[in-house]
């Protein structure tokens, strides 16, 4: 065999359901041909002569390596920062007060407006970057800060360019359902009507959007509004998905699964009744520890109900400017250990096969096996737990981003 990659002496965190905790595979090697994973096994069955004939060989000295990882929840295209709210908050100030006052999403609608496309990569490309050395190597991009045709068009086109300028895969969500921009306060239905009829088509012919997602709350949109943007999306044949139960219950995410929706996240305020319908329409819940941390929230989603009943679960970043400014995956493994209750091998497999699930890609990543994109992380650890456990250690060596290694960001 020709293969251009060999990585011996590992422990693999292979992460397929059904096998020993981790899908863990001691003293293995894995190789690499054209892109993809050609083999994976232990070391005692890996041949010789591929071993000498493979002009890559890389001894990992018993670590740990996994799939690259995957935040499936982002909103890094934006220009501006919150950190005024912020202080607000500490100050009393609640999420929804601020929204009200003309804060929250509006204001770094404001600011997006205004930037151009090259401003918008400009500022977006450190947040991703710094994504990357926590061994991301998938991450989906929202939309949601232009809120009108041309500026969602403008995000969109940004997260794909992120997608080009490094090797990390990009998804992309059309948020245009995200909030109501101030051209149509007090006409939410009408707004609706442009999402539907000219924004999601303008994204959905430039081959902009890979999902369709909107914000069903109090602060958002009703359930009948974003039912709206879910049979537009399914006109154009794209999947969608919903920021569901974080702060009310509107049963958005009983909504969301009977469009088959990919993923509901969020989900602090679902109620456990509810849990059942996702499962029947294998539907992920992706939780957001960063949002539930730095809005100080105290009521957490139903892991149990998520656990009994088989939904997967997925972790993610929802790197935002106001409710999450976070860019580390890492951190959002721990907090979801800490603050939801959550396993380490959970925490691991939110992040690398039920994220994948969550993106609707999880025939192409998201577990180490053969024909499987080779996005791999070489980890400066031994036991899978340690990514968890581990606080703000960059412990991430080495990545191949389908194959192929480039310097570290």
């Amino acid at each position: 065999m020709n293969w251009d990659t060999l990585w011996i002496n590992a422990r693999l965190a292979t992460m397929t359901a059904g096998s020993a905790p981790y899908g863990l595979m001691e003293d293995a090697a894995l190789a690499v041909q054209g892109g993809v994973i050609a083999w994976i096994g232990p070391m005692s069955e890996l041949p010789a002569d591929d071993r000498v004939n493979c002009p890559d060989v890389l001894d990992c000295g018993g670590r740990l390596v996994s799939p690259g990882l995957i935040d499936c929840h982002t909103h890094l295209v934006y220009a501006g920062d919150r950190a005024q709210e912020f202080e607000l908050r500490l100050n009393g100030a609640s999420y929804e007060e601020i929204a009200a006052a003309g804060g929250g999403i509006k204001s770094t609608v404001n600011a997006t407006r205004a930037a151009d496309e090259e401003t918008l990569l400009e500022q977006s490309l450190p947040r991703l970057r710094r994504l990357m050395a926590d061994g991301v190597t998938t991450v989906e991009i929202k939309s949601g800060y232009g809120l009108n045709t041309e500026a969602e068009c403008r995000m969109l086109r940004v997260a794909r360019r992120l997608g080009e300028v490094t090797p990390v895969t990009v998804r992309t969500s059309f948020l245009g359902a995200h909030a109501l921009p101030p051209e149509y306060m007090g006409r939410p239905d009408a707004y609706i009507d442009q999402v539907c009829t000219d924004m999601l088509p303008a994204a959905a012919e430039a081959d902009l959007a890979d999902a369709v997602d909107a914000f069903c709350e109090g602060i958002g949109f009703t359930p009948a509004q974003v039912e709206r943007v879910f049979q537009a999306a399914r006109a154009r044949g794209l999947p969608v998905k919903l920021h569901a139960e974080q702060l009310s219950n509107l049963r958005g995410a009983v909504l969301a699964a009977g469009f088959d929706a990919l993923s509901v996240d969020h989900l602090e305020f679902l109620d456990p009744a509810d849990v059942p319908l996702l499962a029947a329409h294998d539907t992920v819940a992706v939780l957001l520890p960063g949002a539930f941390y730095c809005l100080r929230e105290t009521q957490l989603p139903p892991i149990d109900a998520l656990r009994q009943h088989g939904v997967p679960m997925a972790i993610a970043s929802d790197s935002n400017p106001g409710s999450s400014p976070v860019t580390a995956l890492l951190l959002m493994l721990n907090m979801g250990c800490t603050l939801f209750g959550l396993t380490p091998e959970e925490a691991l497999a939110g992040v690398t096969r039920n994220a994948a699930t969550a993106l609707g890609i999880a025939d192409e990543v998201g577990t180490l096996a053969p024909g499987k994109r080779a996005d791999l992380v070489l980890w400066r650890a031994t036991s899978p737990a340690e990514l968890a456990y581990r606080i703000g250690d960059l412990m991430c060596d080495k990545v191949l981003y389908a194959g192929r290694q480039v310097p570290a960001p």
